[in-house]
């Protein structure tokens, strides 16, 4: 019997907006036969600064029961989910924080072929979701993952209309991700773990690099 693909949902929400679709990637993948790991990366910014926001300070006190994300998930993972909203076109700190934990990991070659896709949530509707997903994955590049997107794999792509990863826009907090962005993010995380269940199923049968079987 096959052993399961591991998935590893790692995310970083302020006002609760990535949670969601952090939350919704998870069950997606959990009902498709998946074992996941759901984890937030540490909060960087000060207390006075999340007590100022009282969404921020909300959703901070909610989510308590959330671990942390740990190279050991990295290690873990089959998938890689990466989640975060966007800060000036980019990552939110606090995700690029985490990131840069991974060098240990990364120089071992362990990230390697591990399935990787990236999703988002934005204040405004031009405010960088795009940019934010592709410097996400620019990380991927670096581990040496296989990127697998949305794309417009399926009906629902056209819905939501980005082929980057799922996105959402909370108009300045106001609005959490509705029908559309959850089963956006649904069949993205069932697509990484399809790809990722089939790359296991191959890699299995493909003889070793240095073997002297590769031609």
């Amino acid at each position: 019997m096959e052993s399961p693909v591991n998935v590893a949902v790692i995310y970083y929400s302020a006002t609760g907006t990535v949670f969601e679709l952090a939350k919704a990637a998870a069950s997606a993948a959990e009902k498709a036969g998946a074992e996941i790991r759901l984890r937030k990366v540490p909060e960087l910014a000060p207390a006075e600064a999340i007590a100022a926001n009282a969404g921020w300070a909300t959703h901070h006190e909610s989510t308590q029961h959330i671990g942390h994300a740990a190279l050991d998930d990295l290690g873990w993972a089959d998938v890689i989910l990466l989640g975060a909203p966007t800060r000036f076109g980019l990552p939110a700190s606090q995700m690029k924080q985490f990131i840069d934990t991974t060098g240990q990991l990364w120089a071992q070659g362990l990230l390697v072929d591990k399935i990787a896709s990236s999703f988002t949530a934005t204040a405004t509707r031009h405010g960088g979701q795009e940019s934010t997903i592709l410097a996400l994955n620019n990380t991927f590049y670096h581990w040496g993952c296989i990127i697998v997107p949305p794309g417009y794999a399926a009906p629902i792509q056209f819905a939501a209309g980005n082929p980057y990863g799922a996105s959402h826009v909370s108009h300045n907090g106001e609005d959490m991700p509705g029908a559309t962005e959850l089963a956006a993010v649904e069949f993205q995380a069932r697509r990484t773990v399809s790809v990722a269940a089939a790359f296991k199923t191959g890699k299995a049968l493909l003889p070793r690099e240095g073997s002297g079987d590769l031609m």
